[in-house]
C-alpha cells in the first residue's frame, strides 16, 4: 500500500498527460481549464486506492479515476451555471471566463469523455463501470434538481436534505471506491461494502461542505464563502436552524431567505449569527463525526488486514477535519 498523497500524485500526473491541445480550441480549452484548477481529487484518489486495498496495481485503475473526475467536474461547471458562481477553487468559473454557452456545450462533451474511459476495460468490466456510472450520474442530476427546488421551499425537511446530498455528492463518492472493488475484480459483496463505507463518508463530507462554506477561510475554502446563503440554499445549518430557533429566529431566518440585497455580507453576517446562536454550527459538527464513525463501523467489518483499514481510517479522519 501507498500513502493517499502518492495515490493522489499519481493521479495528477495521469490526469495531466491526458490534457493536450485539442481543436476546437474552444471546446476543449475550457476542458483542460476546469481540470487543471486543482481541488482535492478525493474521488479519483479512491478509486486508486480500493484497487490497491484489494491487491490490484492501481494504474489498472486510472481511467476508471479520471472517468469519475471528468464527470465530477463536467457537474461543477454545469452547477456553477445553474448557481450564477463567479468563483471556483479560487479562480473565475468556466462561464464566467468564457460564457454560458461554452460552459454548457464543454460540460457536455466532458460527460461523453467520462464514458469513453470505460471502454478501455474488458467487456465485463466495462459492463459494471457503466451500470453503476449511468446509476450514479442519474441519482446526481436527481440530486442537483432536490437542491435547486429546496430554493423555494420552506418545508425541507432534514430527511429531505439528507437524500438530497446523498445523491447529489455521497453518491459520487461511493462509486468511486465501489469502482476501484469493479476492476479489482472482488465480490459484489465486498464491492457493496466499500460503496457503503464511501456513501457514509460522503454525506459527512457535504455537510462538512455546508459548514465551511458559512464558517470557512476564504483564503484556503477556494469558494466565496457565504454562497449557500446568498443562494438560499436550505442548508444542514438552516434547517437545524429552523428546527431548533424559536418562533422570532425562524422568523428573521426566513425573512433572510427571502431577500437579495445587492451588498450580501450583512446578510451573510446575519445568518450565520442565528447558525451560532440556535446550535446549528455545532450540530452540523456532530453530524459530520457520527456519519464519518457510521463509515468506520462499516470499515470494521470488513475482511481487510489492519493496516489497510488503518489507511482507510486515516483518509476518513483527514477529511473530517480538513478546511478546504
Amino acid at each position: 500500500m501507498h500513502s493517499i498523497e502518492f495515490y493522489r500524485s499519481e493521479f495528477i500526473s495521469y490526469l495531466d498527460s491526458k490534457l493536450t491541445a485539442k481543436e476546437p480550441v474552444n471546446l476543449y480549452e475550457p476542458i483542460n481549464y476546469i481540470l487543471k484548477l486543482g481541488g482535492k481529487r478525493l474521488r479519483p484518489t479512491l478509486v486508486l486506492l480500493t484497487a490497491e486495498i484489494f491487491e490490484t496495481n492501481y494504474q489498472k485503475a486510472l481511467d476508471a479515476a479520471l472517468a469519475v473526475e471528468v464527470f465530477h467536474n463536467f457537474s461543477l461547471v454545469h452547477d456553477d451555471i445553474m448557481d450564477a458562481a463567479p468563483v471556483r477553487r479560487g479562480k473565475a468559473t468556466v462561464h464566467e471566463k468564457w460564457d454560458v454557452n461554452t460552459g454548457i456545450l464543454s460540460g457536455d462533451a466532458m460527460l461523453i469523455w467520462a464514458y469513453q474511459l470505460f471502454e478501455n476495460y474488458k467487456t465485463h468490466i466495462f459492463r459494471g463501470l457503466a451500470e453503476l456510472f449511468s446509476t450514479t450520474a442519474l441519482q446526481v442530476c436527481e440530486g442537483q434538481q432536490y437542491d435547486v427546488d429546496f430554493e423555494t421551499r420552506d418545508d425541507v425537511a432534514l430527511s429531505d436534505y439528507l437524500k438530497m446530498i446523498e445523491y447529489k455528492t455521497a453518491v459520487l463518492v461511493a462509486a468511486a471506491m465501489k469502482m476501484g472493488a469493479i476492476v479489482a475484480e472482488v465480490s459484489e459483496t465486498s464491492q457493496q461494502d466499500m460503496y457503503n463505507f464511501g456513501l457514509n463518508l460522503g454525506i459527512a463530507f457535504q455537510i462538512q461542505d455546508d459548514y465551511l462554506d458559512a464558517f470557512g477561510d476564504p483564503k484556503t475554502f477556494g469558494k466565496q464563502v457565504g454562497g449557500d446563503i446568498i443562494e438560499n440554499k436550505k442548508t444542514y445549518l438552516f434547517i437545524k436552524a429552523m428546527e431548533s430557533g424559536s418562533k422570532t429566529v425562524k422568523k428573521e431566518l426566513l425573512d433572510l431567505y427571502s431577500i437579495q440585497p445587492q451588498e450580501p455580507e450583512e446578510k451573510i453576517e446575519a445568518v450565520k449569527t442565528i447558525f451560532e446562536e440556535s446550535g446549528a454550527s455545532i450540530a452540523a459538527q456532530e453530524a459530520i463525526k457520527a456519519y464519518t464513525e457510521k463509515a468506520f463501523v462499516i470499515l470494521e467489518s470488513l475482511e481487510l488486514a489492519q493496516e489497510k483499514k488503518d489507511v482507510l481510517r486515516k483518509f476518513g479522519e483527514n477529511l473530517m477535519r480538513r478546511t478546504v
